[in-house]
C-alpha cells in the first residue's frame, strides 16, 4: 500500500506440477494471495522456465518447509519458509525476487539466520460501522458465538489478512455463511451480513468451498502486523489530509414563473423561411441566402417573443450537497530513507508513522 498499488485479479490460472495428491507450496503473483498463481511438490531450479521469475508476491506453505532463493539454482539469498501463509515477501526481501524453490528436511539442522519470519496467523478485525468506523474487534483465532464477546449482530463492515475466513449470521456457523479472501470489506449489506454476523472462523484446510459460497472479491489489505524479529523505525510524517466521501446531489420540485414559448417557436419558422427567400432574391449568394435566413430568424423570433407570455408550472431544482459525517480515511505522507511513501489510515497520524526497515508501515 505505500510503495505501489496492489491490485488482485479475478482469474488465478493454477499449473499443478508431479503426481502428489497435496502439493506444498503455492506462489501468487500479488500481495495478499492475489492474481496468478501455481502450485509445486517438487524442487524448481530456475522459475524463468514456467514464466515466474521475480514474480512470486505472497506464498502458502504446507506440509513441509521450503527453502526460497532470488537466483536460480538455489543461490543467492534464501530463506527457509515454515509452513503458513506469508501475506507479503517485502519483509523479508524476497518480494518479486524469487527464482528458485525447494523443499527441505522439516527435521533438518539449519542455521537459525536462515529460517524466515514465523508466518503470521490469519486475522479478522469486525467495525461496528461501514467504512471500518466505531468500535472494534480483532481476532486471530475462532470466535464460536460473538455475543460471549459483546459483538453479536453488530459489525458492519471487516478487514481480513492473511487467510480466509467463514463468517455467519447464527452462532456455532449456522444459518447464512459467506466465505471471505483476503481484503477490504467497507460494507457488509450487500453479502447478507449487515449487523447479523454471530461467529467467525478461518476456513479449515482442505474445507470444499462452492463458487457461490465466495463473497465478491474485496480490495487488498495491508497486514500492519509487527512480523517476528522485524526491526522498526520511525518515519517522519510530512502531511495529512482527511478524505470525505463522496458529494451527494439533492433534487427537489417546486412551482416556478416560465416563460411561455408556443407562439415563439412559430415566429422563428417562418421568419427563418422569409429571410431565405429575400436574401436569395437580393443577392443571389450562398452567403446572402445564409445571411437572410439569420436575420429572418431574429425577425420572427422578436415577433414570436412579442406574443409570448408566462405561466405556471412544476420545475425541478438540484443542488450538490458535501460528504457529511466523519472523514472515511486520512492520506498520510511520510518520509523514510530518503524516499516519500503513502499511507491511508482509519485515524489521523501523530508526528511520527512506525515502519520497518523497507518504509512499510506497522502497528
Amino acid at each position: 500500500m505505500t510503495t505501489r498499488l496492489f491490485k488482485i485479479s479475478l482469474a488465478a490460472a493454477a499449473l499443478a506440477f508431479g503426481g502428489a495428491a497435496l502439493a506444498d507450496v503455492t506462489f501468487y503473483e500479488y500481495d495478499n494471495y492475489g492474481g496468478r498463481a501455481f502450485t509445486v511438490h517438487d524442487p524448481i531450479d530456475n522459475f524463468q522456465r514456467i514464466g515466474f521469475n521475480d514474480r512470486a508476491s505472497s506464498v502458502v506453505v504446507s506440509g513441509r518447509p521450503w527453502e526460497v532463493c532470488d537466483d536460480a539454482g538455489f543461490r543467492g539469498h534464501c530463506y527457509i519458509l515454515r509452513p503458513g501463509n506469508y501475506p507479503s515477501l517485502s519483509s523479508m526481501g524476497l518480494n518479486e525476487r524469487i527464482s528458485s524453490a525447494r523443499w527441505v528436511d522439516r527435521n533438518g539442522q539449519f542455521a537459525s539466520d536462515r529460517w524466515a519470519p514465523q508466518p503470521l496467523p490469519g486475522q479478522v478485525t469486525l467495525y461496528a460501522r461501514d467504512n471500518f468506523r466505531g468500535r472494534a474487534l480483532s481476532t486471530s483465532g475462532n470466535v464460536d458465538n460473538l455475543a460471549d464477546a459483546g459483538f453479536d449482530d453488530r459489525a458492519s463492515s471487516m478487514v481480513v489478512v492473511g487467510d480466509r475466513w467463514e463468517a455467519c449470521e447464527d452462532a456455532w456457523y449456522g444459518g447464512h455463511c459467506v466465505f471471505l479472501r483476503p481484503g477490504n470489506y467497507p460494507n457488509l449489506e450487500a453479502m447478507g451480513l449487515n449487523n447479523s454476523i454471530s461467529s467467525v472462523r478461518m476456513v479449515p484446510s482442505g474445507m470444499p468451498v462452492a463458487d457461490t459460497g465466495w463473497a465478491p472479491p474485496a480490495p487488498p489489505a495491508y497486514d500492519a502486523r509487527r512480523r517476528p524479529q522485524e526491526q522498526l523505525f520511525q518515519a517522519q510524517v510530512i502531511a495529512t489530509r482527511a478524505v470525505y466521501g463522496t458529494p451527494t446531489q439533492r433534487c427537489w420540485v417546486e412551482q416556478a414563473e416560465v416563460r411561455d414559448n408556443r407562439n415563439q417557436v412559430g415566429g422563428t419558422v417562418i421568419g427563418g423561411i422569409l429571410g431565405g427567400i429575400l436574401g436569395h432574391q437580393v443577392a443571389r449568394g450562398h452567403g446572402a441566402v445564409a445571411a437572410g435566413a439569420i436575420g429572418g430568424a431574429l425577425v420572427g423570433n422578436a415577433i414570436g417573443s412579442a406574443n409570448s407570455g408566462t405561466r405556471i408550472e412544476d420545475v425541478q431544482r438540484c443542488s450538490t450537497e458535501p460528504a457529511s459525517g466523519p472523514p472515511q480515511f486520512w492520506d498520510t505522507v511520510y518520509t523514510f530513507n530518503g524516499m516519500e511513501h503513502h499511507v491511508q489510515t482509519t485515524a489521523p497520524p501523530g508526528p511520527t508513522i512506525l515502519v520497518n526497515q523497507y518504509g512499510e508501515p506497522r502497528t
